[in-house]
């Protein structure tokens, strides 16, 4: 790399320092566990998508070094060369099953399964419909299609059908996450299915933290809002509550036939590795015969929100395993997570592009695995981490006397 590039590149790191958007990764040793060592230290995790504790079950590691056995450790292909392999299948047809759908498709990410269906279902002349909290996946999949994208504010359904009634007569696309993954809130969602029918649009939502966390059998945020008939597309991963990685899209046949055709994500991105895929089977299968893991983990985030609550944090309109404890400044939310860390609460701070400027937070993670009094016991040291900030922000700016000033 030449001088200029290098100093540019350097310029440019000092300048998310200045802002305290800096990042850089922390090594966590063993695996994803309700305590885990963080550079050498044992801390409780307080922000893994582990939500049902699978990732390290042993029938789920064991699934997935036989797996590794029988069929390798790599798909060697996409599937539409020779990826496409018999437990791919079996995985596809069970999450069919769990999901009620006519049909399903593996893919390689919920990245990578957001940017692949939003992008082949929203062609020119089309509208897409975007929650403004919606995954960076779907923003992403929006600037991906050739289609136009009206951003609806947050939850918002007056300003999603003032939108459709504008592009009424146009094809149009309403994506949404089930579960918003900085806020914990829940799309509204029946609302959303009556607009959709009412102006004829497709309807697409992401339950990746909605799978195993909501709905009858942990379905997830459809189900639970009995929409199972109703939305088009779900798109879901196995890296989360299933404890692997990958991701899944369920739908009818017609749309999986079009996606194999269509989703450029999909026809040219190798296919998952059998290990990976094995390991989410054996997790869904936990799930279906453990249904109280659910209800463990619904528990738990009630836990973590009213022990924060009793120490006057707020915990903005979560209702889920995820609650946001939000700080505001960058710089102040990074200091916040230090100070929990040295505490033993590993807690990992948030801040812009992934959340709006202003909202840094503490994005807060609550595990089946978790007992209450861990949680309990989290939230004073996260009072204890953050208040500094908060009584920072809150203190009244001084009001300036020049000549004070100037003495």
């Amino acid at each position: 790399m030449s001088a200029p590039m290098a100093s540019d590149i350097e310029d440019r790191l000092d300048d998310l320092r200045e802002r305290g958007l800096y990042r850089r990764m922390k090594v966590v040793s063993g695996p994803q566990g309700p305590r885990v060592l963080l550079d050498g230290k044992p801390v409780l995790l307080l922000c893994s998508n582990n939500y049902l504790g699978l990732a390290d079950h042993p029938r789920v590691r064991e699934a997935a070094a036989e797996a590794a056995m029988r069929y390798g450790a790599g798909a060697g292909a996409s599937r539409l060369v020779s990826g496409n392999m018999t437990i791919h299948r079996r995985l596809e047809d069970q999450l069919a099953d769990f999901k009620h759908a006519e049909s399903c498709l593996l893919f390689g990410s919920g990245y990578l399964a957001n940017a692949g269906v939003v992008s082949a279902l929203a062609g020119e002349g089309d509208v897409v419909f975007s929650d403004a909290l919606n995954h960076a996946s779907i923003i992403d999949g929006c600037r991906l299609a050739r289609a136009e994208t009206f951003v609806y504010d947050h939850c918002d359904m007056g300003h999603l059908e003032w939108g459709l009634r504008q592009a009424e007569g146009r094809g149009a696309l309403i994506v949404t996450d089930g579960v918003f993954s900085m806020d914990g809130d829940v799309a509204p969602l029946e609302r959303i299915v009556e607009l959709a029918q009412r102006y004829d649009a497709r309807v697409l939502v992401d339950e990746a933290h909605g799978t195993g966390a909501l709905g009858p059998d942990g379905r997830g945020a459809v189900a639970a809002a009995g929409l199972e008939d109703d939305v088009d597309v779900i798109v879901g991963t196995l890296g989360k509550s299933l404890g692997s990685y990958g991701a899944y899209v369920c739908c009818e046949r017609s749309i999986a036939k079009y996606l194999i055709n269509s989703a450029r994500t999909l026809i040219f991105s190798t296919a998952l590795p059998p290990p990976a895929v094995a390991a989410a089977m054996a997790a869904l299968g936990l799930l279906r015969e453990q249904p109280r893991r659910v209800e463990k983990l619904q528990r738990n985030g009630r836990v973590l929100r009213e022990a924060l609550a009793s120490h006057g944090l707020p915990v903005g309109d979560s209702e889920t395993q995820i609650v946001p404890l939000v700080v505001g400044d960058a710089a102040d939310t990074v200091r916040a997570s230090e100070r929990a860390l040295e505490r033993g609460v590993f807690a990992q701070a948030i801040r812009p592009p992934t959340v709006p400027e202003g909202t840094s937070r503490l994005r807060l993670a609550v595990m089946a695995s978790h007992t209450r009094s861990e949680l309990r016991e989290a939230a004073a040291s996260l009072a204890a981490a953050v208040r500094p900030a908060l009584e920072r922000q809150e203190r009244p700016a001084r009001v300036f006397d020049g000549l004070r000033d100037a003495a």
